[in-house]
């Protein structure tokens, strides 16, 4: 399933793992990525990357897979039906990045292409992808920042895309057994092909090439700050929300294991360490108690005055 489209995402992809592990590891300043290769039986493969107990990030994880098969699995046509049974490519670079310090804030990434031969039809492709953030502290320079770099991102396709992809995200990345976000959100948008192949596609580069303009700066301003033991216990706690949306609602992961892919790299998004406490409620007025009462709201970050 080789096309001339296909071979230009691939080589964006591949150019797009290579500068964010580049820079991950400049910001880090010890710990380097390393990679491993692999291949998959029905065909294509990956190179996964992974980066742990560095200074800064305790494990970032990027992630290029590139695979084709017969038969999408349920995860990819629950929207599309009429793809059931049909053959498929899809490649994509995703990444989780767990810091250190809980005042540095969790972050995902993903930009995907889809294409699929269903076997009566016309070959149908699509992008996906987006970039979300998690902070266990909440800072509001850092959530106007990135929903500000997230809109730009968007603004060369229409003023309306952002605020769009926006609740899209906000509605996405939300535990329905908790009643709360994972996050504050940022974009997220799959089956976009408006435009036609090139203009969908350049949407598609806009996002991945505006994901380090939006994190690097959050994490060079918070890797330094002075934190206490109570405050990396609150960071494992949180962490435990990303591993239950991960593992029960991200689509994301249900593609890869329900299309048999290599699970070491589906479940590298997983953090390293991790704490669930019965029944635990943050103290009033307290840092915390901010995080769900003003962060884990939807707010319209990127028109706040700063």
């Amino acid at each position: 399933m080789q096309t001339a489209q296909s071979e230009k995402v691939r080589t964006y992809l591949l150019d797009l793992q290579d500068r964010i592990c580049r820079a991950l590891e400049a910001e880090d300043g010890t710990a380097t990525f390393s990679e491993d290769r692999w291949e998959r039986a029905e065909g294509g493969g990956g190179r996964s990357r992974v980066m742990a107990e560095g200074a800064v990030f305790e494990k970032a994880g990027i992630n290029f897979s590139d695979v084709q098969g017969i038969g999408l699995p349920p995860s990819a046509t629950a929207t599309r039906p009429q793809l059931a049974g049909a053959a498929f490519r899809a490649m994509g670079v995703s990444l989780v990045v767990h810091p250190r310090n809980p005042h540095v804030p969790t972050t995902h990434m993903n930009v995907r292409f889809f294409y699929a031969e269903p076997k009566d039809g016309a070959p149908i492709w699509w992008f996906g992808g987006g970039f979300d953030l998690t902070p266990y502290y909440g800072q509001r320079a850092d959530a106007i920042h990135w929903h500000r770099t997230a809109r730009t991102a968007c603004e060369p396709f229409g003023e309306a895309l952002y605020p769009k992809l926006k609740q899209i995200c906000d509605e996405y990345f939300y535990l329905p057994h908790r009643g709360e976000p994972r996050g504050i959100g940022g974009i997220f948008f799959d089956d976009y092909a408006d435009g036609g192949f090139e203009q969908a596609f350049a949407f598609m580069q806009s996002v991945g090439d505006h994901f380090l303009p939006a994190y690097q700066p959050i994490v060079a301003r918070r890797k330094d700050t002075p934190h206490t033991e109570a405050e990396r216990q609150f960071q494992l706690y949180r962490r435990g929300r990303y591993v239950e949306f991960n593992l029960v609602y991200d689509r994301g992961t249900l593609f890869g294991l329900q299309s048999k892919g290599r699970t070491e790299s589906i479940l590298m998004s997983l953090p390293p360490l991790v704490r669930w406490d019965y029944d635990w409620h943050p103290t009033p007025g307290s840092p915390e108690a901010e995080l769900y009462e003003i962060f884990l709201k939807p707010q319209d970050w990127a028109n706040f005055s700063s």
